[in-house]
């Protein structure tokens, strides 16, 4: 059996690939651009991709493929109807990351609440060490404990938000973006109720028909001054161009892990905003910890493991 990798380096060179020569001859590719798709995949019976899309004319070209391994949660970048009318089996990882984007949700959500940028700028410009001062109160920072915490997308990664944020002494509440889920441990709001209640808003919803869009100008004008808007679930969610006009004039802040476009581009709005210490973005990094891209490749290991016993 022949596999291979389209974009093996969003895994990063620190994780094994080791299991999956045991299945046969094993290629794997950096990156893959669109053009060299088909070229790339060649005979295999099996391809491994995390962004790299599989659409319905690249299976046409591939007749060998049997198993779509997406090394990821999110399945939008294969066309999984052609797929199933090609008989060929489609394959994510699910639950991998979820300590992993939890811890980044509050990596971002304390970085903007203890002014971590101003304060590590006072200590490097050494205006500290001039200010004769022991402590600097300049940017007052506050709590989790006490605030409104609203979870947007009530999934698993939404469930283990708010465990934290209630150890944490938020109170916490959520909006149902299926609008099917009904977790009782937890107060269920509207959208319009969560945007102008709560103090910290974090958006774990996958990106769909419901969801792309959800974020725009009206929702935005709706939010407290001061309050923090997360977005560790799509770029498309929020419509970047009217929450760079909101940072600059309604003073929310916000963190990102996701953008629409990625890498973003140079020419996004949010580069280019004035008040640059009410944002703070990371290159869709959530997902990536160490021990989650070790336990992501098992999971695809299992997938190839059951694929072959079926």
């Amino acid at each position: 059996m022949k596999l291979v990798f389209l974009d093996a380096k969003t895994i990063g060179n620190d994780v094994s690939l080791e299991a999956f020569k045991e299945f046969g001859e094993f290629v794997t590719y950096p990156t893959t651009s669109k053009e060299q798709t088909v070229d790339h995949i060649g005979n295999a019976q099996v391809v491994l991709t995390n962004k790299v899309v599989i659409d319905s004319d690249v299976m046409d070209r591939c007749p060998q493929l049997r198993l779509i391994c997406i090394t990821a949660t999110g399945m939008n970048n294969v066309d999984l109807d052609y797929a199933k009318k090609k008989g060929i089996e489609v394959k994510n990882a699910a639950g991998y990351s979820t300590a992993s984007v939890t811890q980044t949700t509050f990596t971002l959500a304390l970085y903007l609440m203890a002014q971590t940028k101003f304060y590590d700028e006072f200590v490097s410009s050494k205006k500290w060490s001039r200010s004769g001062l022991f402590t600097n109160v300049d940017r007052p920072y506050s709590e989790i404990k006490g605030k409104k915490w609203g979870i947007i997308g009530f999934g698993t990664i939404g469930k283990s938000v708010a465990k934290v944020a209630d150890a944490f002494g938020a109170n916490v509440s959520y909006y149902s973006t299926s609008g099917t889920n009904n977790d009782t441990t937890y107060t269920r709001m509207e959208l319009d109720e969560m945007l102008k209640s709560c103090d910290i808003i974090s958006i774990h919803a996958p990106l769909n028909e419901k969801t792309n869009g959800l974020i725009r100008k009206e929702q935005l004008s709706l939010m407290k001054k001061g309050a923090i808007l997360l977005n560790l679930g799509r770029g498309g969610i929020v419509d970047e161009a009217d929450l760079a006009e909101s940072l600059d004039s309604h003073a929310i802040l916000a963190g990102l892990d996701v953008t629409t476009t990625e890498p973003i581009e140079e020419d996004n709005p949010l580069l280019s905003i004035k008040k640059k210490d009410n944002l703070v973005v990371t290159p869709h990094i959530a997902w990536a910890s160490y021990e989650a891209r070790v336990e992501l490749m098992r999971i695809v290991a299992n997938n190839i493991k059951s694929f072959i016993a079926s």
